[in-house]
């Protein structure tokens, strides 16, 4: 039960995120790319667009990737395991 249950936060948490995210898009108070891109990282574990959505991201800006590899290490404890590296798509 308590994989099932982490499982269904992490969703709750993803998709308010990338609800956080759009509306940052018109708000001036909210930063909505960042929120967008936390929420796709996040459902990145769950859906395969999004991973695919952040593969792309990856191959385009891989300084960002190397960042965002330093602070997913830094949770790892937290978020399912993924293979987020990019593969030969």
């Amino acid at each position: 039960m308590g994989m099932l249950m982490k499982r269904i936060l992490l969703l709750i948490l993803g998709w308010s995120f990338m609800a956080l995210g759009v509306a940052g898009l018109f708000l001036p108070v909210l930063q909505g790319i960042l929120f967008l891109l936390i929420g796709l990282a996040i459902l990145s574990t769950e859906y395969h667009w999004a991973r695919r959505w952040i593969t792309r991201l990856y191959r385009k800006y891989p300084e960002a990737h190397r960042r965002m590899h330093q602070l997913l290490g830094k949770y790892a404890r937290f978020i399912p395991h993924t293979d987020s590296t990019p593969s030969g798509e």
